[in-house]
C-alpha cells in the first residue's frame, strides 16, 4: 500500500467514525429534549391553578352533564383536559416517550379520564364537537394498552 492509499483509508474510517459519533450525539439530544419536556409538564401538573382544578375534576359528585355544568362550569375540567390533551397530543406525533408519561402521569389521567368521561362526552354532544378531548381520550387508551402489554406473561 501505499501513502496516498493509506491516507484515503484513514480518511475514510474517519468519516465513518465522525457519521457515528454525529447519529448517537443526535440519539442523545432527542431523548434530552423528550426528557425536558416531560419535566415541564410536570411542572405545570404541580402549579396551584392546576392541582385546585385536579382536585375539583376529581371529588365534585355529579349524576347529570348540564347539572354539573350548571353548578361549576367547565374552567375547572377545562384546566385539566387542556392538560392532558396536550400530552395525547405529544404522545400521538411520537414527541414524548410513553414509559415517560406513564412513570410520572399513569395514575393521574388515568383517573382523572374515567371520573370526568361522562363530562367530556356531554360537551361533544351539546356542541356538536366529537372530537373534544380526543387526545385526552387518547392517552387515557394508549396507557390502558401499554399496561395490558406489561402485564401478560
Amino acid at each position: 500500500m501505499d501513502i496516498a492509499s493509506i491516507s484515503a483509508l484513514v480518511a475514510s474510517i474517519g468519516v465513518i467514525i465522525g457519521v457515528i459519533l454525529t447519529v448517537v450525539e443526535l440519539r442523545n439530544l432527542v431523548k434530552q429534549r423528550q426528557t425536558d419536556l416531560v419535566m415541564r409538564l410536570h411542572a405545570r401538573f404541580g402549579t396551584r391553578e392546576f392541582i385546585d382544578a385536579w382536585e375539583n375534576t376529581l371529588t365534585r359528585e355529579f349524576d347529570d352533564y348540564r347539572k354539573y355544568v350548571a353548578e361549576h362550569g367547565m374552567s375547572d375540567v377545562a384546566i385539566v383536559g387542556s392538560f392532558f390533551e396536550g400530552i395525547g397530543l405529544l404522545l400521538h406525533r411520537k414527541l414524548i416517550d410513553i414509559d415517560l408519561v406513564a412513570e410520572l402521569f399513569r395514575e393521574s389521567s388515568k383517573m382523572t379520564w374515567e371520573r370526568a368521561r361522562s363530562i367530556v362526552r356531554g360537551q361533544r354532544e351539546q356542541y356538536n364537537e366529537p372530537r373534544w378531548g380526543e387526545w385526552w381520550e387518547y392517552l387515557y387508551n394508549e396507557l390502558q394498552k401499554r399496561e395490558q402489554t406489561l402485564a401478560q406473561p
